[in-house]
């Protein structure tokens, strides 16, 4: 699809710009807010994992880490980063069966079209052992398509909530809104999200 297609070359043209706008961003709020819900040593999956800064995180912090990115070029930058083999993989080939403790996606299946996310949210569920934790996070708004080269679909409070109802497999947990924490950015909102799957198939 053209959409994937444009949002992976933009990575790939740009890895380098964006590595350096991302890979050494202080993100631990956030980081130690999703593993604050998680056993010690668990198994994650960071799904849209870019410049591979939260796997190496999460990896000093005694966990295991699967790491995937649709985009070769970033995958080659975390892989060297993080020190662990990174897989090129698009969202929808996720195809796993409650194999993950936790899934942090954080700012990736955003470049999902509204119709695709329910779809990898479904998968993102049956990847997730019961109780496990889901981090996603969206630019805050209700714009859906394409700007500066990449595909977005915003989310406000009440459009994920329309979307959670029909995955009821997972369950918010905890929803908060922040500030971009790049340089320059601050102006820009995220609607972060915790969602937790239940024991229910």
């Amino acid at each position: 699809m053209q959409i994937f297609e444009n949002t992976i070359k933009y990575y790939n043209l740009k890895s380098e710009t964006f590595t350096n706008t991302t890979q050494t961003v202080d993100f631990e709020s956030t980081q130690k807010r999703f593993l604050s819900r998680l056993h010690p040593a668990s198994h994650l999956l960071d799904f849209g994992c870019g410049s591979g800064r939260d796997t190496k995180y999460f990896l000093s912090h005694g966990h295991t880490v699967d790491a995937i990115d649709g985009s070769e070029e970033m995958c080659k930058i975390a892989a060297k980063y993080t020190g662990i083999p990174v897989k090129q993989m698009l969202f929808h080939r996720l195809d796993e069966q409650e194999k993950y403790d936790g899934i942090w996606a954080c700012a990736s299946i955003l470049h999902l079209p509204l119709q695709d996310l329910e779809t990898v949210l479904h998968k993102m569920s049956r990847a997730l052992k019961p109780y496990g934790i889901i981090y996603t996070s969206f630019k805050y708004g209700t714009f859906e398509g394409e700007r500066n080269g990449r595909y977005f679909t915003d989310m406000t409070e009440e459009t994920f909530a329309v979307l959670l109802k029909r995955i009821p497999t997972l369950t918010l947990e905890e929803q908060w809104i922040s500030s971009d924490v790049r340089p320059g950015r601050g102006d820009e909102k995220w609607l972060n999200l915790t969602l937790r799957k239940s024991n229910i198939h």
